[in-house]
């Protein structure tokens, strides 16, 4: 009798793509993902930079480097990833002051800091890219 109450129900299959996350786990693990990607271009976008500053031909060559339409992109895909996270930390942060914990503010936070994050990156994109 005692090995019938210990065994519970588990699930038989647990098929990781057909499961259906909710937008707030979407949106973390798109934050956990955005921070690690700009984590690991950050040399990169420093090269960049650098590459911006140090002389008239390098500026030249960075600045040729960037007006290619693939490499714009990228870098507008760099914005969305730089604002989701920032949009998305900021959400965290009043989570962890138990603001809209509940479930309801928790879907309707997640809208905004999607909705804002695109919104920031079509501002500072337009205003930097093009």
């Amino acid at each position: 009798m005692a090995d019938i109450a210990i065994k519970k129900k588990r699930p038989k299959n647990l098929d990781l793509p057909t499961i259906r996350l909710p937008l707030p786990g979407i949106l973390s693990i798109l934050h956990r993902i955005s921070g690690a990607v700009l984590f690991l271009l950050l040399p990169v976008l420093l090269w960049l930079f650098q590459q911006s500053l140090a002389s008239p031909e390098t500026y030249a060559v960075a600045k040729a480097l960037t007006g290619n339409i693939l490499v714009k992109l990228i870098l507008l895909g760099l914005i969305w990833l730089y604002m989701h996270h920032f949009c998305a930390g900021i959400r965290y942060l009043l989570l962890d002051l138990h603001k809209g914990i509940d479930l309801e503010s928790a879907r309707l936070s997640s809208k905004i800091v999607f909705g804002v994050s695109i919104a920031l990156t079509v501002i500072v994109g337009a205003k930097v890219l093009w």
